[in-house]
């Protein structure tokens, strides 16, 4: 599990293709501090397992399930990516509830400035990322824990504003407007969205629907909650 806060940013040294599995060695260092065979590092937010690491980085095995549903296919040798190490029990809970499992990507439409803040336009390339996506609500892209400051069901996109620290820190500094990024929705929604549909007994009326109804005590009552 992990928090969405970025530690490092590191670079992918290598990337070994076999069909789709991938094996990327990437370097870092504050990530490696403690490093063990086994443990979880998420690279641009999804979680892998260190097979072997030196002094000056990591490797590890890229399944094609993770293939299939991140951006770790379309990474290049020398190219910057965020790293975070599994969270400790007894450290502060920064971000949010993030696992490293990624749910779909979303391609960066709009990099524009707002007083101190970067806002980023992102169109998400799976529609069903966006039914779990609210104003002010959490998310995670490339592995950084950011709040969705606009949910525009017309357009099918998303923004988030980022500060300067955030984007000096993280590879987020380097994406432009064409880029992809990893999405891993709020944990919290997902389980909801899961549990309505199971009572439901078949799809869950679209976000957009159930805005226009309104949610009431009676109706979370009828869910079961």
């Amino acid at each position: 599990m992990f928090t969405g806060l970025i530690e490092e940013v590191g670079k992918l040294q290598r990337i070994e293709s076999r069909g789709e599995a991938l094996v990327v060695t990437v370097s870092a260092r504050k990530v490696l501090e403690d490093v063990k065979l086994g443990d979880s590092i998420a690279v641009n937010g999804v979680c892998l397992t260190v097979v072997a690491f030196n002094g000056s980085g990591f490797g590890a095995d890229v399944m094609p399930e993770t293939y299939r549903h991140t951006n770790l296919k379309h990474l290049k040798p020398g190219e910057p990516v965020n790293l975070e190490r599994a969270m400790l029990a007894g450290g502060r809970f920064g971000g949010h509830i993030v696992q490293g499992h990624v749910d779909g990507t979303a391609v960066i439409v709009s990099r524009t400035h707002e007083a101190n803040a970067v806002v980023f336009r992102l169109r998400p390339e799976q529609a069903h990322l966006l039914r779990l996506v609210l104003p002010q609500g959490s998310i995670t892209l490339d592995g950084i824990s950011l709040t969705v400051v606009d949910a525009d069901r017309t357009s099918g996109t998303l923004a988030v504003s980022i500060i300067p620290h955030t984007l000096a820190e993280t590879a987020l500094a380097h994406k432009q407007p064409g880029a992809s990024v990893n999405v891993e929705n709020d944990i919290l929604g997902k389980y909801i969205d899961h549990l309505l549909h199971e009572r439901h007994g078949g799809p869950v009326p679209a976000p957009q629907a159930a805005y226009a109804s309104g949610l009431t005590e009676a109706k979370l009552r009828e869910f079961g909650f």
